[in-house]
């Protein structure tokens, strides 16, 4: 799971606050309060819920903001990505996760996304801090090794606390020689009680006489109480009848009413609603009369107004026509000016013509291809040419740079080949040398020899030491268990308790066990063996280097060394020869392909020159400026043809104009033979005065229409009302709106009594009493008279009441005395009462043993199964950060510590490692933890400022290490600058005054 985004709505002190973009290696940046440890509390807020107000955790409420809470984008492996919010609500808050595929889910589903993780868990594994480092400054040595081990199992010093925790409560409870635990006070408190019983077997009689009467008075008086509270009852319902007799009796009587008028058939709200159809239906019938009227007199006025449809139907044509009038001054103008012009086109063409020099006329003009392709060929073939005559005077010097290169070298190669020694000089050399290592390396090999076998005598010494003094301890404390136990097997044997013989017997049989198997015998063979062959090994070796000739080779060495420096110069210059002559190579071969470049740009050109049909010479120096020319001179002529075919459309354009006019003035105006302006201000006029006609009749056309849907929609409404008004009528099963009425103030009458009854049936639901004792309350009339009687009644049993309870406390008194002084009841049930208690605190004793045994086998069995694979883990981390200083770990063989083996297979318990050593060791147990046992869950790492003891080597190590853990997302808060540049800028955020920002 990775997180990618953040908004905080308010948390602590940051309000309003988003984090995106977050990388799988995210620094978090600030000074003291800047909000690292709001920050890391959100996210865990977020994912198991806010800490309750009963927790001794901050809550982190914002406190100049009401929101509280936010949400985190993530990216789960198998459901994608994810948004998770949390707010204010119950007491961890009110979740709510949403998937981009549409999944929408609660608490339940969160769980899930976190594979069931709690926040301990969470934070025992993937999160931690300087606190886990402190934690190790602060211990004792013999402590250190445990709480190691501790964290390399459930991520937190717990296992270590559960061990000493239970030690506690075994020592709080039983001690052989001591007066303060519990079972060595409940045993001598139980002794004393057992005196005591034997005194108070006298006095047992009378006790149980005086029991026997106080009981009979006990029950004297329940049935008296069972009496006066069944009288109660009586007085509490006869007063609520008496309170709500009246309502009840009103309640049947609207019941009896309603009986009577039967069941009624009538519309809801009837009378309103035929009231307001009776007030719609005249006002219709007007509105109808007076739309006809008005129709009329519109069809009146819309036959007087009939437009000339001929005309208009012409109207875009004459439009078009009038549209015209001014072009023709300026087609007058225009044919002007383009005969000037075609003038000026004739002396262009022929100063072209000169300049070309070409006997061509303009229709063989056209025939030349001047199109985007040639054009493009003959400004690469230019350009070609040109740079072709550069590389020649740059391929010339070229040339001889790298021949007199390549002469040079050839003569250092020869001085370097007479230098060097012959091969059988040189063999003669190497094999006086061989001689005189020989004996240096033996030497070598015996020192490195004689380390190895003290170093396995050290070790034998201190385990032999170690194993004698934890046999002692072991037998001592076997010892004080069996000898316990078999006191108490003695003292359940003596008193008959034949529960503490069987624990007695039982916890010695376990004892037994453990003896037998404690007792194994360390066996020595194994390293004693291998003592022997290293001190055989050590004797060759002394004999070899005694027989070895001396052989003084500094002189050789010297010889040797130069040899092969210039061996080594020959090679490198050899090499540097092999390329020059690749390099002149080069240069030759250049040259050839330049000349072949040349010719076939050559060959471009006279083709490009053919199909322009222009002579070679004039191609070979001005090719561009003819092809200008040839360009320019097609250019004039195709403006020119254009220009004539101009001409040409004008003088038609203005014949079709002035024959226009004449065709419309003679087939629509009176008056004739008019001249152009004329003739088209009468057509305007005309054509004006025929759209006001046309416009005015649609007008009328309209609103014509108009009162027909208008007469049409009112005709529609008023039938509907008509139809309404009878469905009213079938509804009330009537025919006349007399009859109507009546049956509607019958109906009004029915919904008053019903609102009524259900008023009294709402005052009678809060009763005490039932319906079937409120129907056998109801032939009473005289409820205040059997009041009366009742309270009489109580009052004579409270009386009987009081005289019983004398009696009885007068018996209590009398069994007071003899139990102030001790009778046998009392001191037998104190008896058993203390050795239950003692069989009690014997039992929890015995589950504080097994649960510390089954706490070492658990240890045992985890040291033996799971342990080793992390271990291996935690062994690559502590190499990588120690440069290999330290490379393996080993697990004690008793209780649970660990051994670190330093390079030189030295071995130190974790208390002998200095403080950033011990550090290092637990980052490395921590990172496995996560990486190993709980590698499956593939959850971000959080740590806060966890390294800030280590010096820059180390610190710079644990960097390159984190790096390197690419399933996990790292989250790193710190508030020291000098780390930051360990960092890439874009992956380091800056926190100041509950802002957020990228340090750039």
């Amino acid at each position: 799971m990775k997180i990618l985004e953040m908004h905080i709505y308010g948390y602590g002190q940051l309000e309003n606050v988003k984090i995106t973009n977050l990388e799988d290696f995210q620094v978090f940046y600030g000074e003291n309060e800047a909000g690292k440890s709001t920050i890391m509390a959100f996210i865990h807020g977020i994912l198991f819920g806010f800490p309750t107000k009963q927790q001794s955790e901050l809550r982190y409420e914002p406190k100049h903001s009401t929101k509280y809470g936010g949400k985190i984008r993530i990216y789960h492996e198998e459901l994608g990505f994810a948004v998770i919010e949390r707010v204010k609500g119950k007491a961890a808050g009110d979740v709510k996760v949403v998937t981009d595929t549409g999944i929408i889910g609660g608490e339940e589903f969160l769980k899930d996304l976190v594979a069931n993780f709690d926040k301990s868990l969470f934070q025992a594994v993937f999160s931690f801090n300087i606190h886990g480092l402190q934690n190790i400054h602060q211990m004792k040595g013999e402590d250190i090794g445990k709480f190691l081990f501790s964290a390399g199992t459930l991520g937190t010093e717990q296992l270590s606390k559960t061990e000493s925790t239970l030690q506690k409560e075994l020592d709080t409870r039983f001690k052989p020689s001591g007066k303060k635990p519990i079972l060595n006070e409940k045993l001598q408190e139980l002794h004393e009680l057992n005196g005591e019983l034997k005194k108070a077997a006298a006095k047992n009689k009378e006790y149980e006489n005086l029991l026997e009467k106080k009981e009979f008075m006990q029950q004297q008086m329940a049935v008296i109480n069972g009496k006066i509270q069944e009288v109660s009852e009586k007085v509490e319902k006869l007063n609520e009848w008496k309170r709500i007799e009246s309502i009840v009796r009103e309640e049947k009587w609207t019941k009896k009413e309603l009986n009577e008028l039967g069941e009624i058939k009538f519309p809801v709200r009837g009378i309103e609603r035929i009231e307001k159809i009776n007030q719609l239906i005249h006002p219709y019938n007007a509105e109808i009369i007076s739309i006809s009227e008005r129709q009329e007199n519109l069809k009146k006025e819309l036959a007087n107004l009939q437009p000339d449809l001929s005309y208009l139907e012409n109207e875009s044509n004459i439009l078009t026509l009038l549209d015209q009038v001014p072009i023709i001054e300026q087609l007058k103008l225009e044919k002007q000016q383009g005969e000037t012009k075609l003038e000026e086109y004739e002396d262009k063409l022929s100063i072209t013509r000169e300049k070309l020099h070409l006997p061509l006329n303009e229709e063989d003009i056209f025939d030349i291809n001047t199109n985007i392709y040639v054009k493009k060929q003959v400004e690469i073939v230019s350009r070609k040419k040109q740079k072709l005559e550069v590389v020649k005077e740059e391929l010339e010097e070229c040339y001889q740079e790298e021949k007199n290169r390549l002469e040079e070298i050839e003569k250092d190669v020869r001085l370097a080949e007479s230098q060097v020694l012959a091969k059988q000089e040189r063999l003669l050399l190497e094999e006086q040398m061989s001689h005189g290592n020989d004996k240096k390396s033996l030497g070598w090999e015996l020192t490195a020899l004689q380390d190895k076998i003290e170093f396995y005598q050290q070790t034998n010494e201190r385990e032999k030491a170690s194993n004698e003094r934890s046999k002692q301890q072991k037998k001592l404390q076997f010892f004080l268990f069996e000898l316990i136990l078999f006191g108490l097997t003695l003292y359940g044997l003596f008193t008959k308790d034949w529960v503490l013989l069987c624990l007695g017997v039982l916890g010695c049989i376990v004892i037994a066990i453990f003896m037998m198997k404690s007792s194994k015998k360390f066996t020595e063979e194994e390293m004693d063996q291998t003592l022997y062959g290293l001190r055989e090994k050590e004797k060759q070796l002394k004999q070899k280097l005694q027989s070895a000739e001396y052989l003084d080779i500094t002189k050789l060495e010297d010889q040797l060394v130069l040899d092969n420096r210039r061996r080594e110069e020959l090679q490198m210059l050899k090499m540097k020869l092999k390329q020059q002559q690749s390099q002149y190579e080069k240069a030759i071969s250049k040259f050839e392909e330049w000349e072949l470049e040349s010719a076939q740009n050559k060959e471009k050109l006279l083709s490009i020159s053919s199909e322009l049909k222009i002579p070679e010479y004039i191609a070979t120096s001005f090719l561009d400026e003819a092809f200008e020319l040839i360009e320019q001179y097609k250019s004039i002529c195709r403006e020119k043809n254009q220009l004539q075919i101009r001409l040409e459309q004008i003088n038609q354009q203005q014949t079709q104009i002035v024959e226009g006019f004449k065709s419309y003035e003679n087939h629509f105006l009176q008056e004739k033979g008019l001249d152009l302006h004329n003739s088209a201000y009468l057509l305007r006029k005309k054509l004006k005065e025929e759209h006001e006609k046309q416009i005015k009749s649609q007008e009328r056309t309209g609103k014509l229409a108009e009162l027909e849907a208008d007469l049409k929609q009112k005709s529609q409404e008023l039938k509907i009302l008509q139809a309404e008004y009878n469905r009213l009528l079938i509804a009330a099963n009537v025919e006349t709106e007399q009859k109507y009425y009546e049956l509607g103030a019958r109906a009004e009458k029915q919904g008053r009594l019903l609102e009524r009854h259900e008023n009294l049936k709402s005052q009678l639901q809060y009763s005490i009493l039932t319906i079937q004792e409120r129907e056998s309350y109801l032939p009473i009339h005289k409820s205040d008279e059997l009041i009366t009687e009742c309270n009489q009644e109580a009052q004579y049993l409270q009386s009987e009441l009081k005289k019983l309870q004398e009696e009885d406390a007068l018996i209590k008194y009398e069994i007071q005395i003899i139990e102030d002084g001790g009778i046998y009841s009392d001191i037998l049930h104190h008896y058993k009462q203390k050795k239950f208690e003692l069989e009690e605190a014997a039992k929890e004793w015995s589950i504080y043993c097994l649960a510390q045994e089954f706490l070492s086998q658990t240890i045992e069995k985890y040291k033996n199964v799971h342990l080793p694979r992390m271990l291996a883990k935690a062994e690559e981390y502590l190499a990588f950060l120690t440069t290999g200083s330290y490379r393996k770990i080993h697990l004690q063989k008793s209780g649970s510590g660990f051994l670190v083996e330093r390079e030189d297979h030295t071995l130190f318990e974790a208390n002998e490692l200095s403080q950033a050593t011990t550090e290092q060791l637990y980052v490395s147990i921590r990172l496995a933890l996560a990486t190993t046992l709980y590698e499956k869950y593939q959850f971000p790492i959080i740590i806060d400022d966890s390294f800030v003891n280590f010096d820059a080597g180390r610190t710079e190590k644990i960097i390159e290490l984190l790096n390197q853990l690419e399933r996990n997302q790292i989250l790193f808060f710190t508030c020291h600058r000098h780390l930051l540049p360990l960092f890439p800028k874009e992956n380091i955020l800056s926190l100041a005054k509950g802002a957020v920002e990228i340090i750039s």
